[in-house]
């Protein structure tokens, strides 16, 4: 588990501890018995490797505690009935779902649980559950994955399949394919599952293959400033980026961005539309970036591993388009800071988060620098990497 860290200008937020109780005592209050069982799962920031998980890239993302949580049991009805905590979540916030009868369809929220609830692989068990989260919606810190991820764990405490952890990620990213309609890759579902305490995740999204980098450094931490600019991948233009970068790969003769180098992509660039040329760029220099990054931080070389980051921001910001100017503003000034190494826009764009590495003592003051000077007057959370997914039997 990661613990939560107190810094002057950030947010605290519960601990997975207290939202497991939060839950619990719901699940008593709505249904009238005890739970039995708890799904959690952790979200994520990734730290560098944007919009090239689609295309079979390297990315280094790490689970921050942010913690979506799942409490219930099953039970003797033929439906099952599920209640949202989350205010801010699409209404109704309870939904009574049958597995025979699942399709996507308003409330947003109910969709993760159909599509996770459609893929499970386990016994068909019908349960109640109360979800209960601190992972700001539309944040880019993975909310989605964290609530597919934390029902699949809770229906898995009922059930007990025997799946790894990369086969659980691949079911949960149906769920956003099928009934969410986001294309995604696989790194947040595949971050939150094998998310390891003091460690950056450096994950292959072609074959799955991870390795764990250490992020244990004390004298330093992982900045997250939420914009509180709400993005929505179905209705903004990722998918329209995935079918570029598809359509750069197969007129080059490739299976992806992956196999394509800058020297190629150069030679046939008057094939292009200059906007798709941008595309693959970014997406070619964005996995070199990160493989970069994660030799960098091997080494504890935060200032090439802070170069980095700045750089993949400036490529998601004019190449592939994806930064607005309040989150182009965050990263102008924080890496001003003394003590910043690198600031970037981290999660699918369009809004929500950045993710800045800087100097333990040196982040109150990057955190009052931001708070001064940045007109969407962000919040501040302070992260060290935590555990994946799991389950708790009551």
């Amino acid at each position: 588990m990661g613990e939560m860290i107190e810094i002057k200008g950030s947010q605290s937020y519960p601990t997975l501890q207290e939202l497991i109780e939060q839950g619990k005592k719901s699940f008593e209050e709505h249904f009238n018995r005890k739970a039995s069982a708890v799904g959690y799962s952790p979200g994520r920031v990734n730290l560098i490797g944007e919009h090239v998980d689609y295309n079979d890239g390297f990315v280094l993302p790490m689970a921050i505690p942010l913690y979506t949580v799942v409490v219930g049991s099953a039970n003797e009805l033929d439906v099952c009935r599920v209640h949202t905590l989350y205010e801010q979540a699409d209404k109704p916030h309870q939904m009574e779902l049958k597995y025979d009868q699942l399709k996507p369809e308003p409330p947003v929220w109910s969709n993760y649980v159909k599509g996770v609830m459609a893929n499970f692989p386990g016994s068909k068990i019908n349960f109640d559950a109360v979800i209960v989260t601190s992972n700001p919606v539309g944040g880019g810190l993975s909310s989605s994955a964290a609530l597919e991820l934390s029902l699949f764990k809770f229906l898995s405490a009922l059930s007990d399949p025997a799946v790894s952890k990369s086969e659980m990620a691949l079911l949960c990213q149906r769920a956003d394919h099928h009934f969410v309609g986001v294309p995604c890759g696989i790194m947040d579902q595949m971050a939150v599952a094998v998310g390891q305490k003091d460690h950056a995740i450096l994950l292959d999204c072609r074959s799955l293959k991870t390795e764990l980098v250490p992020l244990s450094d004390q004298n330093l931490v992982v900045l997250v400033a939420n914009s509180g600019i709400r993005h929505k991948l179905v209705s903004s233009e990722y998918a329209q980026r995935r079918r570029c970068c598809e359509q750069v790969a197969s007129m080059m003769g490739k299976r992806s961005l992956r196999d394509v180098s800058m020297k190629e992509l150069e030679t046939s660039q008057s094939v292009f539309q200059m906007e798709t040329y941008q595309y693959g760029r970014h997406v070619i220099t964005e996995i070199e970036r990160t493989l970069s990054a994660a030799e960098a931080l091997k080494k504890n070389d935060y200032l090439v591993f802070g170069a980095l980051m700045t750089q993949s921001h400036i490529s998601l910001r004019d190449d592939y388009k994806v930064s607005i100017p309040e989150i182009d503003e965050l990263c102008e000034v924080a890496v001003k800071c003394d003590g910043v190494y690198g600031s970037r826009i981290t999660g699918g764009g369009f809004g929500g988060c950045t993710v800045t590495l800087v100097r333990a003592d040196k982040v109150e003051s990057t955190i009052e620098e931001m708070s001064t000077k940045c007109r969407c007057k962000p919040l501040f959370y302070v992260f060290k990497p935590c555990d994946g997914a799991n389950l708790t039997k009551l």
